[in-house]
């Protein structure tokens, strides 16, 4: 089947109702996002009203639980608790999650996006005990409360941030130009976006400011992140579920010399798909310059 018989060209739009196209959702083709935010969401409110914090306590990351005393499951069920003094947390977290992860599991594929997602959680909390042992930060004792001190190795490490933060690394080579509105105001690349959020880590851990911890934990889901993204090919021990009639696109990021991202794709319908998805979705300047390429490379076939 040409690119001119798909129904994007034919003269009759799909899905119309009164002559308005109706636009698919973000989480479209996204289910593992969908999956994520709606269990993040129902944890943070179970615990908080129901559970009175049995979640958060048995899952929550810290030096002293998680190393010290080898309960290594809180390297992922920290991923899905959320701050409960503040709802704030948890709303910033579920909205990066939501503009920016649909962009990475149409990449990865949604098995591989879920095993993505969970690696780079660990890898934050992975940097946060390198740090937190080599002395970066947690020096002395916390304070909780006018009355209570705690060990630094007690401080906990909540929240989906450090996967995020690993979907930013992606979504920043995958698509380098995409533009984005910091605080919904200032336009910028979404390379130049994921620069500053890594540059203001670094920067607060360097100098030891607060929320050290959290930052070690964002900037070793970026690090991962990048490095999966660099070698895709360490996660292709995760095959994704093949359709009766489907074959699986084989796409893998190269570099050259200035690391502008290149794709190298086998194509199958449902690569072709995906990608006019995106021309009806997003408009045809949305595309990337390799995804314009395997147009070209189809329409001249």
């Amino acid at each position: 089947m040409g690119i001119a018989d798909r129904d994007y060209h034919r003269n009759t739009p799909p899905n119309m109702h009164g002559g308005i196209p109706r636009q698919p959702s973000r989480l479209a083709g996204a289910p593992v996002v969908k999956w994520l935010m709606i269990i993040n969401i129902a944890v943070y409110f179970l615990d908080m009203i129901f559970l009175k914090y049995l979640f958060f306590e048995w899952g929550y990351f810290s030096v002293h639980t998680a190393i010290e005393n080898f309960q290594v499951w809180r390297f992922l069920t920290f991923q899905f608790l959320h701050q409960t003094t503040s709802y704030h947390h948890l709303l910033v977290n579920m909205l990066g999650l939501f503009f920016f992860g649909h962009f990475a599991e149409r990449w990865w594929g949604s098995r591989k996006f879920l095993c993505y997602y969970l690696a780079t959680g660990v890898a934050g909390a992975v940097l946060y005990v390198i740090l937190f042992y080599a002395g970066v930060f947690g020096k002395g004792p916390i304070q909780v409360t006018e009355e209570i001190w705690i060990p630094a190795s007690h401080q906990g490490l909540v929240g989906a941030s450090a996967g995020i933060f690993g979907i930013l690394a992606c979504v920043a080579i995958i698509a380098p130009n995409l533009k984005v509105l910091l605080f919904f105001i200032l336009p910028m690349s979404m390379r130049t976006f994921a620069y500053m959020a890594l540059g203001i880590s670094t920067f607060v851990i360097l100098f030891n400011l607060d929320n050290a911890g959290g930052e070690a934990g964002h900037l070793g889901g970026a690090i991962l992140g990048f490095i999966l993204m660099k070698f895709p090919f360490l996660l292709n021990f995760i095959g994704e579920k093949k359709g009766r009639n489907r074959r699986v696109v084989d796409a893998r990021v190269m570099s050259d010399s200035k690391m502008k991202p290149r794709i190298s794709i086998s194509l199958d319908d449902s690569e072709i798909d995906r990608i006019l998805d995106k021309v009806n979705r997003d408009g045809l300047q949305s595309l990337t310059e390799e995804e314009r390429e395997v147009l070209k490379r189809v329409a001249n076939q």
